[in-house]
């Protein structure tokens, strides 16, 4: 599908603003490097510590935790929201959706503010997190995957290697930063989520998530979390990929869950295998 012109992007969401006219779509095939025993990078494993309930239509495209629930944006033509949900039970608090013509796509929070991004029509928008009321519209070139912030600048994905520094105020771009994992670039980030002084972010249509130093880029530990959804949550039902990381940086506790998926997890990492000795 061609993306429109940026003029006339912006006339279509400004004709649509109370809908909040956004856009998505998937993009190639992961080349992320395969987690092998010649890879520097240690491999996390996790441990379940709890299974909460998702909504299995929500087709997870962000998701952060603050002051007690979670707030997600999901995509799909016609079924694109943005949501503020009780992690405990998956209850949808507060919901606007967006217009039917369109995909939803990531969201964080800055200073009691919703900001998202959208796929191919360059243009963002930013909501009051308590009423979810359009407050502006802002525009950048190329693609928008996923969101998160650090307390200085908002990072965006765009599906390459490389994540946007963005103005927190201005929402413009102010840097880039390359990432690599043993010295290879790292395409497909998508969801994004600051933890610890790290960026983690999943790689499109794997089961890992990639835990990115700020500082230089690169990938420091891969999490992999192959097997989190089981084969009963898989069955009869239509899940998509694991997309969607949430930290609770209060109480240390870290969420996962996917696109489409019936379950939200509370996962703890557990240290990598050592290295078998020669």
């Amino acid at each position: 599908m061609r993306a429109p012109s940026p003029r006339a992007a912006g006339a279509f969401l400004l004709k649509l603003l109370s809908l909040l006219t956004l856009a998505h779509v998937a993009g190639a095939a992961s080349r992320a490097p395969s987690l092998t025993s010649a890879s520097a990078v240690p491999v996390y494993r996790y441990e379940v510590l709890h299974a909460y309930p998702h909504d299995a239509n929500a087709f997870t495209q962000g998701l952060f935790y603050d002051q007690g629930v979670l707030y997600e944006s999901t995509g799909l033509q016609g079924r694109s929201s943005v949501r503020k949900v009780r992690l405990e039970t998956g209850e949808v608090l507060q919901q606007t959706n967006l217009s039917p013509a369109v995909f939803g796509e990531g969201i964080t929070q800055w200073d009691k503010r919703l900001i998202g991004v959208t796929w191919q029509s360059e243009l963002g928008y930013v909501l009051d997190q308590n009423s979810f009321a359009v407050q502006q519209l802002f525009d950048y070139k190329g693609e928008g995957w996923g969101l998160t912030q650090d307390g200085r600048a908002i990072i965006m994905s765009d599906g390459s290697a490389e994540l946007r520094f963005l103005d927190p105020l201005t929402l413009k771009e102010q840097r880039r930063l390359r990432v690599t994992a043993d010295g290879q670039p790292v395409d497909q980030l998508n969801e994004l989520e600051w933890v610890e002084g790290e960026i983690y972010a999943n790689i499109w249509q794997t089961d890992r998530i990639a835990r990115i130093d700020p500082a230089s880029g690169k990938v420091v530990g891969w999490i992999d979390l192959a097997g989190l959804l089981g084969a009963k949550e898989r069955a009869g039902a239509s899940p998509d990929v694991l997309n969607g990381i949430a930290y609770d940086s209060v109480g240390k506790r870290l969420f996962v869950t996917g696109k489409l998926w019936p379950r939200l997890y509370e996962i703890r990492l557990l240290a990598p295998a050592k290295p078998a000795q020669r």
